[in-house]
């Protein structure tokens, strides 16, 4: 597959890393991350000299007077960042990016959205339930919901639809107080479907909400296995990482799946 000529990027999984938003420190930009790693010292669950941390901002009201006054800080235990690398090393292949859901999602949100709007991105997997808000291509809300993928392909599968409709519910309530200036078009939903998840959602919820397809912003012409909403949920978010190489507007429209990247 000719691996070793590409660029490679991995995603953590959603207990390996922890995502906080925190009011910017009022520092220069070059002493940032070490700035965020001290307000972080007494939040995280792991001792502060075991993290790996990143920062990225969160953007304010663009008609506002304050702008990018808080930001996202990422801290994950060096063993998992160090394990993620050990798996490229060991087979001499090299490694560009270790990323996250969240971002990888929003990825994939930015094909989706509408002009103007902001949009929800609902996806779930072994981890659980994944909730991403964006805007003009960035990020500014994300929250896990305690209910994973097997869940709702149960049995017992509407006792996880309302608790889903609630996490969503009081989500979108506190997104519209913090992030005013956001009207959200839609909520997108990646379960593959089948579960009964989007016509609950639809009757419960103020927003529109459709099952995400995939094939209506990405060409999987050469890839017909993810045409299948079961494919389209197992490379979810594979696929947002990938786009992560497209750049910020350039190339998105125009991605492709293509079998040997997927």
């Amino acid at each position: 597959m000719q691996a070793a000529s590409r660029h490679c990027t991995t995603v953590l999984a959603g207990g390996e890393y922890q995502l906080l938003s925190l009011e910017a420190p009022a520092v220069p930009r070059e002493e940032l991350k070490t700035a965020v790693g001290w307000r972080l010292k007494d939040m995280l669950d792991f001792p502060l000299a075991d993290a790996t941390i990143d920062v990225f901002d969160i953007p304010g009201d663009p008609n506002g007077t304050q702008r990018g006054s808080s930001v996202f800080a990422v801290a994950a235990r060096n063993s998992a960042v160090s394990a993620r690398q050990a798996l490229y090393t060991e087979c001499k292949i090299g490694l560009s990016v270790i990323d996250i859901p969240e971002m990888a999602q929003r990825n994939i949100a930015t094909l989706l959205e509408t002009p103007g709007r902001g949009i929800a991105v609902l996806s779930f997997d072994g981890d659980g339930g994944l909730l991403t808000m964006s805007f003009n291509g960035e990020l500014y809300q994300a929250r896990r919901i305690d209910v994973t993928l097997v869940q709702l392909q149960s049995a017992d599968a509407s006792q996880y639809h309302d608790r889903v409709t609630l996490e969503l519910q009081r989500t979108f309530d506190h997104f519209e107080r913090q992030f005013h200036f956001i009207s959200l078009a839609r909520l997108m939903l990646m379960t593959g479907g089948g579960d009964g998840l989007h016509a609950y959602l639809a009757d419960n919820l103020y927003m529109p909400v459709e099952q995400l397809d995939l094939a209506t912003v990405l060409d999987l012409s050469q890839v017909a296995a993810l045409r299948e909403g079961a494919m389209q949920v197992r490379y979810f978010l594979a696929l947002g990482a990938a786009l992560r190489e497209q750049g910020a507007t350039d190339g998105r429209q125009a991605a492709k799946a293509e079998g040997k990247g997927a």
